[in-house]
């Protein structure tokens, strides 16, 4: 994304709109910078060492090794090395239109190679005083050079300092000298090294530095040792480490040396950084820090901006900064990037496009702060290039004024300030919906003023009962001694005590009810240790009432909401009620993810089964939000759970069989047919699958090949990690059933169902087979098994015969399902569900050999309409039935949701169930 011109409507900055009617423009010469007049002065003669074009790394090589030639030490050549291509970046920045990307590229790579080349200088220099740092296995120590911040992103400033941390993989001490003394520690080695890459890179001389350098963000700051082990911070993240530090950590990147790099044992370090940045929940406790962290910023800016208008227009810090796109996003990162590492990457406008992607942003919203981050990044630049100094204010010369607007592309300075001001107005308005409240989040609600911390917060929670209803009012009074509430830190009890009162408003005014009061105190009470829940309803009052809405709705929610509160994000989403689930799109995150996992080597199988139980279960509980808001209709519910089951069938496959230990080729030679309500696109919320696994391979092993594959499915499928199951697998189906093989050839399986030999299938088996379908697996399988499931249904049969073999098989299911009392059960009682699908099975294995209609697998409704059509029902007998068959599937749906009885008056029942008799006797007689 590039920056591209905006007219702003907004009024001029106030600070500058006495600099507003500069004179004629001074054009986008680049010697209008001073830098670099005082570079082309100073080092005329050595500006031809750096090749023509933009700086490469290569090209940096070449020119620091002519400046060695010249007669400069590695430091000083350094430094020149930076003047030559700082000038460079200003022509081809200012008068050649290059590319943000171009720019920070360059300078990121001229750090890297500085500090490589600091680092081999240092450990030569105190090798030969002091030996090399060993590890305790004999090894040579390493020291990692970790760029934080834009210099760990790839994002650097033209004239910024750069944040470094110093990390040494393993304590020990010096081999020493070739004397073999002056041993030391390790510790004190790379103490030394540090102070000998700082002069190296930091010091100023009379040719400067070549870049500020900046330990603060080490461990303990400045009062912490210069360089630490890595068992040392991986001590001081896990108690010390505070929520800031996650922040900065986040763009961490090991910088130097590149041999360490190279052969990859600076990876080492991932195993102490990512847990501590991104928490394997969903963080919303993160939203305090970054806002408290921001106002010390806000009001730091503000301080030094006293008496100095002019200060108060800085494009980092001051409203509508650079630092507040970068908050947005990184908060957007920290808060979900522990379930979601597809949002781990380390520049701005990488992330911002992940966070679109991931629907946690408008891509409008991205795209609009993406302009605005590389206008204003390239504003910043401008301002550093007039002096070389390290600054982010708005120059109040007329002339520098002039320049910029010009090197912006702007035509004058009004057009300049106004775009400025409307692109700040952009990111001050996103920043402040994201994280512009009070701290812990706004009220939204009548009666939410209160003051709520002028007492302890338990007694703020004994006051706040006295206003509500009576049943939620005995709730909460509950949790005045509750030993879970008692144990809350004081801001989480706080919070607890806002989410009351808002809940108490929203009752109030009727905007829900006290049915979803309750459940959400049922639901929270268990999760009060997890406190991020409890920040994520404070700082999300749509998804506090979104919840409300759902809990007050029926009794499942809620209970899945128990095992699975993590899903409750979901709610988060703007989309969430206009999108439908998307396969395509649903399996492209999941790989995107796992991707994510494998580049940080975290896909290990316990790390995948989660992966797909979180994304499974978030989308679960998307279909049922949009489910309980009146969204989707029955039919539309259960195609979505359907269209879900195969697509994490077809992953999950997948993935196994990448991890199969004995696998003989890329992709395996297997299919999975769907019977049941899996085959028919009819699954509910906790489906089981019924499934029928096949192959057709020749290899010799084949059999035990696809055996372990299957079983290995089966309990990818099915085992409870601490997320939780996906699916429970029902294998009885087929060939032979539970005494049969758990994967059988497809030529078996071809033989068994259209009984060719003396093991055959039975007739309920046959009646399955009409609700069967191929659901994934090797494409030449699908063609075939169509085959084989046509010649099942459209055998010539004798009519008479299988009416009573339906009948009877009716009756046996009716006997195992008994009805008791008088009410009527939507399923099993005479009329109910199962009577119309026996019919339905009936008409296809009776009439499809004569009616193609018949053999498609369209779901019972369908197939009663076309029966009907082709003459094969009275008129208005299939049709009354279809709608009876729906109205009685929406009954029994909307009882589930509320773990209700799917029994109803036998009265109010009698139309539906009079339609499905009618339709009973006309097929199947009496």
């Amino acid at each position: 994304m590039t920056a591209s011109s905006r007219d702003g409507s907004a009024a001029p900055i106030s600070a500058l709109s006495s600099n507003v009617n500069p004179p004629e423009l001074p054009g986008r010469r680049a010697d209008h910078s001073r830098f670099v007049q005082r570079v082309r002065r100073r080092y005329e003669q050595e500006l031809g060492c750096l090749a023509p074009g933009a700086p490469v790394k290569a090209t940096m090589l070449d020119c620091l090794a002519a400046l060695r030639e010249r007669g400069l030490a590695l430091p000083a050549a350094l430094r020149v090395l930076r003047q030559l291509v700082m000038e460079r970046l200003v022509v081809l920045d200012c008068e050649q239109g290059a590319s943000l990307a171009d720019v920070t590229r360059a300078v990121t790579e001229l750090a890297e190679l500085a500090l490589d080349q600091a680092c081999t200088l240092a450990f030569a220099d105190l090798d030969e005083l002091h030996g090399a740092p060993m590890s305790e296995t004999g090894q040579r120590a390493q020291l990692w050079v970790i760029g934080m911040g834009k210099l760990g992103a790839r994002e650097l400033n033209v004239s910024s300092d750069i944040d470094l941390i110093y990390v040494y993989d393993a304590d020990g001490e010096t081999a020493g000298n070739a004397q073999g003394r002056n041993r030391i520690s390790n510790h004190e080695y790379f103490g030394k090294a540090v102070k000998h890459i700082y002069n190296s890179v930091g010091e100023t001389t009379e040719h400067g530095n070549v870049f500020r350098v900046d330990l603060a963000l080490r461990p303990n700051g400045n009062s912490g040792p210069s360089a630490v082990s890595l068992g040392a911070l991986e001590e001081y993240f896990l108690v010390q480490g505070r929520e800031w530090e996650r922040f900065a950590w986040l763009k961490s990147r090991v910088i130097a040396p590149d041999a360490c790099i190279a052969d990859r044992s600076a990876s080492a370090l991932r195993g102490a950084v990512l847990p501590f940045v991104f928490r394997k929940y969903l963080d919303y406790n993160v939203f305090d820090s970054l806002r408290t962290l921001h106002r010390q910023i806000r009001d730091h800016a503000a301080k030094r901006a006293a008496g100095n208008p002019g200060r108060a227009n800085d494009v980092k810090l001051s409203r509508g900064g650079i630092r507040e796109i970068e908050f947005t996003v990184q908060l957007l990162q920290v808060v979900r990037g522990g379930q979601f590492p597809e949002l781990r990457t380390r520049p701005t406008l990488d992330a911002l496009q992940r966070v679109a992607k991931a629907n946690l942003m408008p891509r409008a919203t991205a795209e609009a702060l993406a302009t605005a981050y590389v206008f204003l990044r390239q504003v910043e630049h401008r301002i550093q290039y007039l002096d070389d100094q390290q600054t982010h204010l708005i120059p109040t010369r007329d002339d520098d004024l002039a320049w910029i607007a010009a090197t912006m592309g702007q035509p004058d300075v009004c057009a300049f300030l106004s775009t400025l001001d409307a692109h700040r107005e952009t990111v001050a308005h996103e920043f402040d919906i994201l994280l512009g409240g009070a701290p812990g989040g706004g009220c939204n609600g009548k009666g939410c003023g209160q003051k709520a911390a002028t007492r302890g917060s338990v007694e703020d929670l004994q006051g706040v009962v006295t206003g509500l209803p009576e049943s939620f009012a005995a709730k909460v009074a509950q949790w005045c001694e509750h030993p879970r509430v008692l144990a809350l830190r004081e801001d989480a009890r706080l919070r607890l005590v806002r989410l009351v009162q808002r809940t108490g408003a929203w009752l109030e005014e009727g905007r829900v009810n006290e049915q979803a009061a309750l459940r959400l105190a049922d639901w929270i009470e268990p999760l009060l240790r997890r406190e991020s829940y409890l920040a994520l309803l404070q700082e999300r009052p749509s998804v506090h009432e979104r919840l409300l809405r759902l809990l007050g709705a029926a009794r499942w929610p809620a209970r899945y909401l128990l095992k699975h509160p993590g899903v409750i994000d979901e709610l988060a989403s703007q989309q969430l009620m206009d999108e439908r689930f998307d396969a395509g799109q649903f399996e492209a995150d999941l790989e995107d993810r796992r991707r994510s996992l494998a580049r940080t080597g975290e896909d290990d199988e316990e790390a995948l089964l989660n992966l797909l139980r979180r994304a499974q279960h978030a989308e679960v509980f998307r279909t049922l939000a949009r489910d309980v808001e009146g969204v989707l209709s029955v039919e539309q519910v259960a195609d979505d759970l359907s269209a879900l089951a195969d697509t994490v069938l077809r992953v999950t496959a997948r993935w196994c069989w990448s991890r199969l230990k004995n696998r003989h080729r890329d992709e395996p030679a297997f299919a999975v047919i769907g019977y049941g309500k899996l085959g028919g696109k009819e699954l509910g919320y906790g489906s089981d699958l019924d499934i029928v696994f096949v192959y057709e391979d020749e290899h010799d092993n084949a059999s035990e090949i696809y055996a372990a594959f299957v079983r290995k499915l089966i309990n990818w499928l099915q085992v409870k990690t601490g997320e939780g199951d996906l699916y429970e697998i029902d294998t009885a189906l087929r060939p032979n059933g539970n005494s049969g093989l758990l994967v059988t050839t497809f030529t078996a399986y071809e033989n068994y169902q259209r009984g060719r030999g003396s093991n055959t299938a039975w007739t309920w088996e046959h009646q399955a087979m009409t609700r069967a379908r191929f659901v994934m697996g090797m494409a030449e399988l699908l063609p075939r098994f169509d085959a084989v499931r046509e010649a099942v249904i459209t055998a010539e049969r004798d009519r008479a015969a299988l009416a009573q073999e339906i009948t009877a098989m009716r009756e046996k299911v009716r006997s195992a399902h008994p009805v008791r009392g008088e009410a009527f059960d939507v399923k099993h009682s005479v009329g109910g569900m199962v009577d119309v699908e026996f019919v339905v099975q009936y008409l296809v294995l009776a009439h499809s050999g004569d009616h193609p209609e018949l053999r498609g697998n369209l779901g019972n409704i369908a197939l009663l309409q076309r029966a009907e059509t082709a003459g094969l029902l009275p008129a208005g007998v299939g049709q009354e039935a279809a709608d009876a068959y729906r109205e009685l599937r929406h009954i029994q749906h909307r009882a589930r949701l509320d773990e209700a009885p799917t029994q109803i008056d036998a009265a109010t029942a009698q139309p539906l169930a009079g339609a499905v008799q009618a339709l009973w006797r006309h097929v199947l007689g009496a």
